[in-house]
């Protein structure tokens, strides 16, 4: 019985406000000590599916479709092939804005940030009314621990082109990890305008009125995005917490346990997470153990599969 005290205290405490991260390559944990890993994750490979060739200057066929091949193999996790065929774009037009862009995010995922910047700040002054060098910059310094010069460039991308949805995203994101809910809400609000048919916006909207308590906004929210997004993991979970917060263990685990076998990582690091808080409260300890420790394995550091492990081992 103490441990389901516990572990109902836990729904009630992070049960609102937190989930799973949403499509990523990267994602960037939000280093919050008693509350679950926010469901806003850095939205890196989005902004390179805007990199398709509409720089200032005519570009020649050829060079769009080497920087739309690259984008291809970049999001396929061949960084050398993606690397190459950038490097061509930009011999074909040295004035590739994008491409140059592309070639930093190449070093991004390298983790070689010197060489990022550096592709980066060309690209920014080859053109600084294209909102892709702005936010490439951005998530350069959210990847480096820098989340106010992140802002700064995330906003400057949106000042350039306010349906640019990588940066709203984005910035929605920092907003939400430093408390900034109401902040957060409206930039969510403003993605779910711009790029209706993403699940981003519906999650972080939902997330945000949960943080300001407003939960039936919330609800209402989250049912809107499971008609949109009916197979998303990052609703299915939402929804699988808002089962837990009314007590409905059998609901919640129907939803979670086959999301935590999920392919990928995020999910189902996030889902085997919520999966034991739920075991817990009916005092499973050892299933509890089981679902914390495959969390804590796919996603190491989250919260909540580590305050449901520690429970469990009591």
């Amino acid at each position: 019985m103490v441990a389901f005290r516990r572990a109902r205290g836990l729904v009630s405490r992070v049960g609102v406000g937190v989930g799973v991260g949403v499509c990523v390559p990267v994602p960037v944990p939000v280093p919050v000590p008693v509350r679950a890993r926010s469901a806003l994750a850095l939205l890196c490979a989005l902004a390179l599916s805007y990199v398709s060739g509409c720089a200032t200057a005519p570009l020649p066929p050829r060079a769009i479709a080497l920087n739309h091949d690259g984008v291809t193999a970049l999001r396929g996790g061949d960084l050398e092939l993606a690397e190459a065929r950038f490097a061509v774009a930009v011999e074909y037009n040295p004035r590739f804005t994008e491409a140059w862009v592309n070639l930093g995010i190449v070093e991004l995922f390298r983790g070689n940030f010197t060489m990022a910047r550096r592709h980066f700040d060309k690209a920014r002054r080859l053109n600084s009314d294209l909102p892709a060098p702005h936010h490439a910059l951005g998530l350069l310094c959210d990847k480096s621990g820098q989340p106010a010069e992140a802002e700064k460039h995330y906003r400057a991308a949106l000042k350039v082109d306010p349906g640019f949805a990588p940066a709203r995203a984005n910035l929605g994101r920092l907003l939400f990890a430093r408390g900034a809910y109401e902040e957060a809400r409206e930039q969510f609000l403003r993605l779910t305008q711009v790029s209706g048919a993403s699940v981003e916006g519906w999650v972080g909207l939902t997330e945000a009125f949960l943080r300001l308590g407003r939960t039936a906004e919330a609800d209402e929210t989250l049912d809107h995005a499971r008609v949109r997004f009916p197979r998303a993991p990052s609703v299915e979970i939402l929804v699988a917490r808002r089962a837990l917060r009314e007590g409905r263990l059998a609901d919640a685990e129907a939803i979670l346990a086959p999301l935590a076998t999920d392919p990928d990582r995020s999910t189902r690091g996030l889902a085997s997470a919520w999966l034991a808080v739920s075991r817990l409260a009916h005092d499973d300890r050892l299933g509890a153990e089981v679902a914390a420790t495959r969390a804590l394995q796919a996603t190491p550091g989250d919260p909540v599969a580590a305050y449901a492990l520690r429970v469990a081992v009591r």
